[in-house]
């Protein structure tokens, strides 16, 4: 299950500032099957005795495994925003190119989770969530936080006790915090800056292998939450998940479709020919989900274009150590999708919090497995909404499917990125 091996972006060009996390290997098949029998349990035994004793095992263990998923959201994100954040200004002082490419990154993760929180409700309410969808809320979910209005969310951003801030998971000015403790590691003595960021290495590393305990154990914990589903919704289940992967790839394929504006008309390559210069990079995404995988192929990419080798094997590795160009478009769509489902108004500042949260976590969540990363990834987001994050665990299960689209947009839109970086190196040379 965990390899304590270095990370593999490591291994790849020049990303040997990549923090080496242990590598976790969950079951993911075996999560959807477990999702599968419980859907399938629950709408045969609904409404019999069996249906009811069967109610009285598996609520309380789904409940117990959601809560094991939740206890490490905290501890978990404070360690990768500190080392995604040092690791963004080291690489930041590495040279223009390095520059130029962070400022591509930061416009496309912002005007991605700004798209996706215009786009998403707009989506909805054209193709609506089907009622049966309605059944991931159990009767035991939490209640959605109230988001406060302008005034009051200003003063929230800064926490005078960072302890009751956590037992409340108020996640933005946690986020806050850590990004400026992350920041001010820059200015202080290297010596001491090692120390703090062994220290939130080591409990990163532990944090995954905690979860990565709780994760093995989802094909248990997704069957006890599916059954409780399945009773509610029937068949209709089955439906609503549909639904779902639909809308939220769809934000994925945004992303897809920018990346091809920036290739086409930002690095100005014809789109025949940036076109068919990516299959092979796409097809490796496909089929292993894998961006890391997909570097090879990337770079096999960039030579068809024409990219320079010293701007490809920089700006490629680099790529996929600190960049997932999906996150905050398809992570806040996750979020908007469980806050239409609980009912939750949409307010101004509610979407303020969460596209900030969304961008900040990106950073720090990139080198994760798909499992992993939605779960600490979303978990905030839906946190700083007011959003009650219970769906989640059951979602987790199908995050195999949307993973596609992620991966196939971010392999996509890193070649593009080192196109417009090298055409602007090129102009500027």
């Amino acid at each position: 299950m965990v390899d304590n091996s270095k990370h593999p972006a490591n291994k790849s060009g020049n990303t040997d500032a990549s923090p080496r996390l242990v590598t976790i290997r969950l079951p993911v098949w075996w999560t959807m099957g477990g999702l599968i029998a419980g859907l399938l349990v629950g709408m045969i035994t609904a409404e019999t005795d069996l249906g009811a004793m069967l109610a009285t095992i598996t609520e309380p263990v789904g409940t117990l495994w959601l809560r094991a998923l939740q206890m490490t959201i905290i501890p978990l994100v404070a360690a990768l925003l500190v080392m995604g954040i040092s690791q963004l200004a080291k690489a930041a002082s590495a040279g223009s190119t390095a520059r130029r490419m962070l400022l591509l990154v930061f416009v496309i993760l912002v005007l991605g989770g700004i798209a996706s929180v215009v786009l998403m409700p707009l989506l909805l309410e054209v193709f609506p969530i089907p009622a049966s969808a309605g059944a991931f809320l159990s009767d035991s979910a939490g209640e959605a936080q109230p988001v406060p209005e302008i005034a009051e969310f200003l003063k929230s951003l800064i926490a005078p006790n960072l302890f009751a801030a956590a037992s409340e998971t108020a996640m933005l000015p946690l986020t806050i915090f850590f990004a400026l403790l992350a920041l001010a590691l820059q200015r202080i003595p290297e010596s001491q800056r090692a120390t703090l960021l062994a220290f939130f290495h080591a409990l990163a590393n532990a944090m995954l292998v905690i979860i990565g305990w709780v994760l093995w154990l989802a094909p248990a914990g997704v069957f006890a939450l599916a059954v409780g589903v399945a009773a509610r919704a029937g068949g209709g289940a089955f439906l609503a998940l549909g639904h779902y992967i639909a809308v939220v790839s769809a934000m994925g394929a945004v992303i897809l479709l920018a990346a091809y504006v920036i290739g086409i008309g930002l690095a100005r390559i014809g789109p025949g020919r940036f076109f068919t210069a990516l299959l092979p990079a796409q097809a490796v995404a496909i089929s292993t989900q894998s961006s890391l995988a997909s570097l090879p192929a990337m770079l096999d990419s960039a030579k068809r274009l024409d990219i320079r080798e010293e701007v490809a094997e920089f700006v490629l590795p680099l790529a996929v150590a600190i960049f997932r160009a999906t996150s905050p478009a398809m992570n806040l769509a996750v979020a908007v999708y469980v806050a239409y489902l609980a009912g939750v108004e949409l307010t101004p500042t509610a979407l303020i919090a969460a596209v900030a949260v969304a961008f900040v976590i990106s950073i720090g969540s990139v080198s994760l497995p798909g499992s992993i990363s939605f779960v600490i990834s979303i978990g905030p987001i839906a946190l700083a909404m007011g959003v009650p994050i219970e769906p989640l665990a059951i979602l987790v299960a199908v995050e195999m499917l949307p993973d596609i689209m992620r991966t196939l947009a971010n392999v996509t839109m890193n070649v593009a990125v080192a196109c417009a970086v090298d055409r602007s190196a090129g102009a500027r040379d």
